[in-house]
């Protein structure tokens, strides 16, 4: 089936540093044909990288929410950084104007006469009311010179205190970014890492023919609202149905979901799994029977957690996203068919949207 080579999707937020990655406990059951196995459980490594996989997708969600509140308080802290940085400008340009006071003070203090020593004043005096004038304006003009100095003296003392505490503000703020960037980058190439050892390990078994066995996966209890849901729940659309292309004979048989490697793949409906497969141009696939007579398929899988006759609920997880199979890139083919066997199919997005399922 046909995808395009896509940029995988990133949970917005796979930003949260995992110290350790514990698998939860998990049971495998069955083979490539939907029956159980020699010993009546899948490969052990299987079921681990599977659920390492799942609980790095849960972690990955936890550390969205904290990415997102660490961003918000970064913007809160850029925001605050640029008030103190119009702070500063005002500031300065407030002592440049108690400068040019000062100097105004310093001019008109000079032409007064208020530069000349006492004794000149005295004798240049020619009465005892002018001399006392000269006296009041000399004082006067001494206080207004003296405030401005101190005025000045303290909006400078405040400009250096506020230029301190701006630095400190964007130096806490690049911190703040460099440790969300580091803690992204770690959890990304963590969750790459074991997809695509995922993915190996389901390749490997596509090529032998065999599924390993139903990977149990852990899955949280939802309390749905609708009896139909979208095969999984964040996503890309990419080849439609009935679109042409080199990869089938005719035509797209289904619709394309892109998702990264290990995306859980839940049931559509509630339903029997009527085929659980490996190999061929799906890979591994599922098919799953509802009520209402039409069968759904699910393919390119990276891992199964059914076994054929397993009954299933709308939204349980029935597997895991890959690219198995006759696949370009990682996503999800789904199909909707009335049997359930290839050649039945019709189109996928006016059958779940006539279930009030809007896919886009």
């Amino acid at each position: 089936m046909r995808s395009y080579r896509r940029r995988l999707l990133v949970v917005p937020a796979l930003l949260c540093a995992i110290t350790s990655l514990v698998a939860r406990p998990v049971d495998a059951v069955g083979d490539g044909k939907g029956g159980p196995n020699r010993n009546g459980t899948g490969t052990g490594g299987d079921s681990v990288l599977s659920a390492r996989v799942v609980q790095l997708y849960e972690d990955a969600a936890l550390a969205t929410q904290r990415y997102e509140a660490g961003r918000q308080e970064a913007e809160a802290q850029r925001a605050q950084a640029l008030r103190i940085e119009k702070l500063l400008e005002r500031e300065r340009r407030e002592i440049g104007v108690l400068r040019e006071d000062l100097g105004r003070l310093a001019r008109a203090q000079y032409r007064s006469g208020g530069g000349m020593p006492l004794t000149a004043q005295i004798i240049l005096a020619s009465s005892p009311d002018q001399l006392m004038r000269g006296q009041h304006v000399f004082s006067q003009t001494n206080l207004a010179v003296g405030n401005a100095i101190e005025k000045s003296r303290r909006a400078e003392a405040r400009l250096s205190r506020d230029e301190a505490r701006a630095a400190a503000a964007w130096q806490s703020l690049e911190k703040r970014n460099t440790g969300l960037a580091e803690l992204k980058k770690g959890i990304e190439d963590k969750l790459e890492e074991a997809r695509w050892q995922l993915q190996g390990k389901a390749d490997a078994s596509v090529a032998a023919g065999s599924c390993p066995g139903a990977v149990r996966l852990d899955q949280k209890k939802t309390d749905l609202a609708s009896a139909w849901v979208t095969p999984v729940e964040s996503y890309e659309l990419s080849a439609a149905f009935g679109s042409g292309g080199l990869r089938w004979a005719h035509r797209h048989t289904g619709q394309d979901f892109a998702v990264p490697i290990g995306t859980p793949v839940r049931a559509v409906g509630d339903g029997r799994v009527v085929k659980v497969a490996c190999g061929g141009a799906f890979g591994m696939e599922v098919v799953v029977r509802h009520a209402d007579g039409y069968f759904t398929q699910y393919a390119h899988l990276a891992s199964v957690a059914v076994d054929q006759g397993t009954r299933v609920d709308t939204g349980q997880w029935i597997g895991q996203s890959g690219t198995t199979g006759n696949s370009t890139g990682p996503h999800l083919h789904f199909e909707v068919r009335v049997t359930p066997e290839m050649g039945s199919a019709v189109d996928p997005v006016p059958w779940l949207t006539k279930r009030e399922v809007p896919v886009g």
